[in-house]
């Protein structure tokens, strides 16, 4: 079955950095184009990045210039380096794996990251 974990959220001061990482399994992962969404309380979900499986990114106005997502192929993974980290950035995390052209996708449980001093 398909899963997508997620990990490296957690509790940051303003202005540092996290990493967060989603492993993917059962799919064949060359072929999803692979994005982060957030979701902070009382607000819709939202994406943060996207990159397509042979590497071009879209970042959310939001958060370009401060993150960078990238994608390991052979290890079936993707990450998302966060830096200068606000307030703002607080929300759930979540990967996401879509299909192309097919569309169809998969999301993982979240994991949360707090930005606060």
């Amino acid at each position: 079955q398909v899963q997508l974990v997620e990990s490296g959220g957690g509790l940051v001061q303003p202005g540092g950095s996290l990493r967060l990482s989603c492993a993917a399994s059962g799919i064949s992962f060359r072929i999803y184009a692979m994005g982060w969404y957030r979701q902070a309380p009382g607000k819709q979900r939202e994406v943060v990045a996207t990159i397509i499986s042979d590497g071009p990114t879209n970042y959310a106005d939001s958060v370009k210039g401060r993150f960078t997502i990238s994608r390991d192929n052979a290890k079936n993974a993707v990450h998302l380096q966060m830096n200068s980290l606000k307030s703002e950035d607080t929300a759930v995390y979540y990967c996401n794996a879509e299909q192309w052209p097919t569309r169809y996708d998969y999301w993982g449980q979240g994991t949360q990251v707090t930005v606060s001093s």
